[in-house]
Formats: C-alpha cells, sequence, structure tokens
C-alpha cells in the first residue's frame, strides 16, 4: 500500500474502501496517515476500562460508545459519500444520534472523541485531529496521556472553537459534559496499567 501513496496526492473514501484490509489507515483532510503499528497493552487496557465506564452508564439510553477500528466520516457539506477526505478511527467516539450511524460506521461528527495517545500518534492526536475535530464540530475531545496518567479535556464553545482545556489526572473524578450524570474515577481507569 505505501508504494501507491503518490507524494502530493489527496485521497477519498472512496480510495479508502479499496484499500488492503489488513493495514489501518486514515485520512485527514486528504491526507493518508498510516495507524498500522499495534498499540500497546496499556492503551488497550485503558480503551477498555473506559469503554466498560460508558457501557455501563450508557444502558438504556439512546447513545452508544464505539472502539476503534470503527470508521467516522467527517465531510464537508458539499461533499457526496464516496468524496469524503477525512475519515478517522478514535479509539472511542461517543454517538447519540442515531442517524449518523449506518453499517460503514458513522457519517458526521461523534460528540465525544477520545484518543489515546502512543509515540507514533502523539503529533497526529495533539495537532492534527485537534483541528479537525474543532471544525467538524466534536463537542468533546479528550486526549490521554498513559505514561502521565492524565487526561486533558477540550469542550466546543458557542464560538465553535475549543476552549481552555481542562486536566485530570489519576485521583480525579472526571464528570462528562455532553453526558450529564457520568462520573468516572481516573483511580479506577489508570489503575490499570503495568509497567
Amino acid at each position: 500500500m505505501k508504494d501507491s501513496l503518490a507524494y502530493g496526492s489527496l485521497f477519498t473514501y472512496q480510495d479508502y474502501l479499496g484499500w488492503p484490509s489488513d493495514e489501518r489507515w486514515e485520512i485527514i483532510d486528504g491526507i493518508a496517515y498510516n495507524m498500522t503499528t499495534a498499540p500497546s497493552a496499556n492503551h488497550q487496557r485503558i480503551i477498555r476500562e473506559l469503554a466498560t465506564a460508558f457501557n455501563v452508564f450508557l444502558k438504556g439510553k439512546h447513545c452508544e460508545i464505539f472502539p476503534a477500528p470503527f470508521d467516522v466520516r467527517l465531510s464537508d457539506q458539499e461533499e457526496d459519500e464516496q468524496n469524503v477526505k477525512t475519515v478517522v478511527q478514535p479509539d472511542l467516539s461517543l454517538i447519540c444520534n442515531k442517524q449518523l450511524i449506518d453499517q460503514h460506521g458513522c457519517k458526521g461528527s461523534p460528540d465525544l472523541v477520545i484518543e489515546v495517545t502512543s509515540p507514533s500518534t502523539m503529533q497526529v492526536d495533539l495537532k492534527i485531529k485537534f483541528h479537525r475535530y474543532e471544525a467538524a464540530g466534536v463537542k468533546e475531545y479528550w486526549i490521554v496521556h498513559p505514561e502521565g496518567k492524565t487526561i486533558v479535556v477540550y469542550s466546543l464553545g458557542s464560538d465553535g472553537k475549543y476552549g481552555r482545556p481542562n486536566v485530570y489526572t489519576a485521583d480525579d473524578q472526571l464528570s462528562v459534559n455532553v453526558l450529564p450524570g457520568l462520573s468516572i474515577d481516573l483511580a479506577d481507569i489508570f489503575a490499570v496499567i503495568t509497567d
């Protein structure tokens, strides 16, 4: 697959659908990013614990949480389905509008996106995805740093921009803004990390 990515080429969802299924790629504003490197065990443990906390709370409610791999197609208004230039696979996606969910994933902006950083994805998570999620109107964006046992939470303001972040540590309870009533004990989430 790498050989077919010509320098300077922009890609669409149509291209993405033809790529090998044993490789993980994301496209952000037409640029392809290889996500094939397997995440660490601690990365997966954190996702498991967060997904469990969300799933327990969401039982019987209308929102759903989806772990990666789950395609989120962020499109501009004028783009048709095949010409979408941003297809990402957040570690966790919370979607409350069921009309956005289809058999291929999500077409539109999740209410909340969680990315667990790793050395190979940190730059993309902190800069590129940050700006793309903000532009797409994702209401809440969490960046989890396993090594520091911290979660940085950005909330979308009325101006359509992420304001100053809130930083939470393993000593904190994190109240989920888009899900009133859900508070996650981060001591439980980070307790699963091993050396």
